[in-house]
């Protein structure tokens, strides 16, 4: 069985974390009770927090908790929030979410970037809007020029 992306993200950041948050701390922040499992959103989460906010020592389990629940619940409105409209006999209302990858999506996902003072979330959002990779690429050529082919056949 070919190991998940997730799996994949957990060994390469070298360690393997428990969630710090619950699904029923998420659905505690949300607007309405989720009717999708939280669990992949609360891992991606995690994935995220790990990476990104757990390196600081100023931050405690509590603020790292608090922050991974924010992501949770920005990952599960993005994905859940697509049309969403509401009636009360003849009025009607109906909501679209835009169609965006940033944390500023979502007041969770501000509010995620707002806990996390130490700036990852929001160095990360930079990196992301502005293109930059975290990973340098490069090619080298191994083969041979042309000018170095005519020198070996005019020999």
């Amino acid at each position: 069985m070919r190991p998940s992306y997730i799996d994949c993200s957990i060994r390469r950041i070298g360690r393997s974390e428990m969630a710090r948050t619950t699904s029923d701390a998420v659905n505690g922040i949300l607007e309405k009770t989720a009717t999708l499992s939280l669990t992949p959103f609360i891992t991606s989460a995690n994935l995220m927090v790990t990476k990104h906010c757990s390196g600081n020592t100023d931050y405690t389990t509590t603020d790292l908790e608090e922050i991974e629940r924010y992501l949770a619940a920005h990952f599960y409105h993005v994905a859940k929030t697509r049309n969403d409209a509401d009636r009360a006999g003849p009025v009607s209302r109906t909501r679209r979410s835009r169609v965006d990858m940033g944390l500023n999506l979502t007041h969770y996902g501000q509010m995620a970037m707002r806990l996390d003072w130490a700036g990852g979330l929001a160095a990360l959002e930079r990196r992301i809007k502005d293109g930059i990779s975290t990973t340098a690429i490069g090619f080298s050529w191994l083969g041979t020029e042309e000018s170095e082919l005519e020198d070996i056949e005019d020999t």
